[in-house]
């Protein structure tokens, strides 16, 4: 069992910028996908983007050129990296890790393909 832990959240400015980290307790991440998804109260859970173990991330198109996810697999973390935001960006955030590599088939976007959830941590974004 893989318990993912987030840290960062919190509250900004529209505008302004936080950094989410997400690492794993007790053990590496290694040859694990990671995505980040969140939720807004009353709407589904959904996608933000996804790194594979060697770097390779792809975002959803709500959050690309503000977004950016990387991984320092020597600290066995993975940053969300949020500039720009906006209030619409308000939910909580919360780190997937898949064993084997990220979802294939473009399914990267669905919650249900991964394996192990963080507990969330929540953004705010006034205006």
């Amino acid at each position: 069992q893989v318990q993912l832990v987030e840290s960062g959240g919190g509250l900004v400015q529209a505008g302004g910028s936080l950094r989410l980290s997400c690492a794993p307790s007790g053990r590496t991440f290694s040859n694990y996908g990671t995505g980040w998804f969140r939720q807004a109260p009353g709407k589904e859970r959904e996608f933000v983007g996804a790194v594979t173990w060697s770097g390779g991330a792809i975002y959803a198109d709500s959050v690309k050129g503000r977004f950016t996810i990387s991984r320092d697999n020597a600290k066995n973390t993975v940053y969300l990296q949020m500039n720009s935001l906006k209030p619409e960006d308000t939910a909580v955030y919360y780190c997937a890790a898949r064993s084997g590599g990220l979802p294939v088939n473009g399914n990267w976007y669905k919650p249900a393909e991964y394996d192990y959830w963080g507990q969330g941590t929540q953004v705010t974004v006034s205006s």
